[in-house]
């Protein structure tokens, strides 16, 4: 037996019929970029955000860049963001020829410590902030928005659709935020695709110009930066049918990681904490002191495991050459202790039962 750490024909199964029909009715109609069917996604995820705007665009890492841009980031700028979440906000960064200016994690969640980031910002050392809502666990933006006061932030909400606190959902509470529709996200394509969300409508127009070469009109470019990054019909009429089942499947990965959580015993390994609407278990990370070992008898087992992330944005060799790495001790030592478990809404009981059991025998 093969339990995977994540299954997309299973998932796109129930609703193949429905993605099927809605890719016929865009090849029927001839138009494929910037057509209904991106506008009438972006009204509804908006919506089910709670902004009052979605651009479309072609990825998740142009949603960082170009959502950075409009607003304001330049060649210069200085970046508060973490070093834990895979080097892409360290991507947007480098096109932008921004700098990053990493802050260190807590040790229970993996998010950016507050006080760090507080202390950075009472220094006038930042000009921007990216907040990171890692593994599907959505940060606290109340307290962020606090720290931040004048600083515009950044939502990173790549791994956490549909994850809210106190009723807000992320993406509804930085000055813009970034999603990812990469096929695996909770809220997935069946290829690239991005969008950014915004209560501001200024934002708004400039990532419309951004994401068409910087166009304000046909032909006229007045925005710098500017490039071709259009949500096409096909991956929007993809997310359209998918976006009625996100609370569904959000609902059945928090169970999962319940199921995990609570049935976990080995003392050698690290379970996420308990959490409510604010976690949509994107991913499952536990911790151990030795994750490669867990990783083999796992896979021994037939049981697929991933690392998340292995090597820190400040460690990476592209970050060679940038000025003395910072010290980040919590994030250099989770990177060398973090292990994802299989957590897909499809999953079953049993196969999830099969894996804490393998766990615990460990």
């Amino acid at each position: 037996m093969t339990i995977p750490v994540n299954d997309l024909v299973r998932h796109s199964s129930a609703i193949r019929d429905d993605v099927g029909s809605a890719i016929e009715k865009v090849l029927a109609k001839g138009w494929y970029t910037l057509g209904a069917e991106c506008s009438a996604f972006e009204r509804e995820f908006a919506s089910y955000c709670g902004t009052e705007h979605c651009v479309g665009l072609a990825n998740g890492s142009d949603a960082l860049e170009l959502g950075l841009r409009a607003l304001g980031v330049g060649a210069g700028a200085r970046v508060a963001t973490v070093a834990n979440a895979g080097f892409y906000t360290c991507t947007a960064l480098t096109a932008i020829g921004a700098v990053p200016v990493f802050v260190d994690v807590v040790e229970a969640t993996h998010l950016m410590d507050l006080d760090a980031l507080a202390a950075l910002v009472d220094t006038g050392a930042v000009d921007a902030i990216v907040v990171t809502h890692l593994y599907g666990l959505m940060h606290d933006m109340d307290a962020i928005n606090r720290i931040a006061a004048a600083v515009p932030v950044l939502e990173d909400c790549a791994q956490a659709h549909g994850a809210r606190r106190r009723a807000a959902r992320s993406g509804s509470l930085g000055s813009a935020s970034a999603f990812s529709f990469y096929p695996t996200k909770n809220l997935g394509a069946v290829g690239d695709a991005g969008a950014v969300v915004t209560r501001n409508s200024d934002v708004a127009q400039r990532i419309r110009q951004l994401r068409q070469y910087g166009w304000e009109s046909k032909y006229r470019a007045t925005q710098r930066g500017g490039r071709n990054s259009r949500l096409d019909e096909l991956q929007a009429a993809v997310l359209r049918v998918k976006l009625p089942h996100l609370e569904k499947w959000n609902g059945r990965r928090r169970e999962i990681a319940r199921r995990y959580s609570n049935g976990i015993h080995n003392p050698r390994v690290g379970t996420p904490p308990l959490c409510g609407a604010e976690y949509v278990a994107h991913l499952y990370v536990v911790t151990c002191d030795v994750p490669a070992q867990l990783r083999s008898h796992l896979a021994q087992a037939g049981v697929q495991t991933d690392v998340h992330y292995p090597i820190p944005d400040h460690l990476q060799p592209a970050m060679a050459g940038t000025g003395r790495p910072p010290l980040l001790p919590v994030t250099e030592r989770l990177a060398q202790r973090v292990l994802t478990l299989p957590c897909f809404p499809e999953l079953t009981d049993d196969e999830v039962d099969r894996v804490i059991q393998l766990v615990n025998v460990w």
